[in-house]
C-alpha cells in the first residue's frame, strides 16, 4: 500500500477543523469535551466558531482534540511506534483498521480519569521528580532516615596518628573553632548578622 491511500484512511482527511468540532458537539456536548480536554474554549462561552478561532491559532489543543476525535468518537486504537509523535492529521490508520461506534462518556467517568491522573502525578513524586527508593513521600533527597549511612560529610574519616590533616579539614575545624562559643559565655543570636550589615 501507499502512503496515499493510507492518509486517506483517517478519518480526519478531509474533514475540516469546524466540521469536526460540530460533530463532537453533537454528539457529546461542551460540557463532556471541556471534562475530557480540559480546554477553555469548551467551558468559557463556549460556541463552535469561538473553539475554531482559538484552535487554530494554538496547536497543542488543536491536536488533543483531534486526538480525541480519532480514538474516542472514531474509536480507532491508538498509534503506536513513530506514529504516536506525529500530529493526528499526519498519522497513517493501517487499512484493516475501520472506525467504530463513539466511546460511550459522562462526566463521572471523566472526574474517575482526572482522579487517576492525579493520583499518577503524585505518586511520581514532589516536584515532578521520581522518588528514590528507601525514600518516604514528601522527603528531600539530602534528608537522612534512620538504618541508613550518614551523608558524605558526617562520613570523614578520623586523621591517622602522624598524619597532618589536610588543608580542607584545617580551615573545616578553624572555623568550627572560632564559631564556637567559650564555655560559660552568654551566645548572642544576632551577632553574626550585625557584623555583616557593618
Amino acid at each position: 500500500m501507499n502512503d496515499q491511500v493510507n492518509y486517506q484512511n483517517n478519518p480526519l482527511h478531509g474533514v475540516s477543523l469546524k466540521n469536526l468540532l460540530i460533530e463532537l458537539v453533537d454528539h457529546y456536548g461542551f460540557e463532556i469535551l471541556h471534562a475530557y480536554l480540559n480546554i477553555n474554549c469548551f467551558k468559557t462561552k463556549p460556541s463552535i466558531e469561538s473553539s475554531v478561532k482559538f484552535l487554530k491559532k494554538t496547536d497543542w489543543a488543536r491536536e488533543k482534540v483531534e486526538a480525541f476525535y480519532l480514538y474516542q468518537f472514531k474509536s480507532l486504537p491508538r498509534a503506536m511506534g513513530k506514529q504516536f509523535f506525529l500530529p493526528p492529521r499526519d498519522r497513517i490508520i493501517p487499512a484493516d483498521q475501520t472506525p467504530g461506534e463513539p466511546a460511550v462518556l459522562s462526566l463521572e467517568d471523566a472526574e474517575r480519569m482526572r482522579a487517576k491522573q492525579a493520583e499518577k502525578t503524585a505518586a511520581f513524586g514532589r516536584g515532578g521528580r521520581p522518588q528514590r527508593s528507601g525514600q518516604r513521600p514528601g522527603q528531600r533527597s539530602g534528608q537522612q532516615t534512620s538504618g541508613r549511612p550518614a551523608a558524605r560529610s558526617e562520613q570523614r574519616p578520623a586523621a591517622h596518628a602522624g598524619q597532618r590533616p589536610s588543608k580542607h579539614n584545617q580551615s573545616t575545624e578553624a572555623a568550627e573553632k572560632r564559631d564556637k562559643p567559650a564555655a560559660g559565655t552568654k551566645v548572642d543570636p544576632w551577632a553574626k548578622a550585625r557584623n555583616s550589615t557593618d
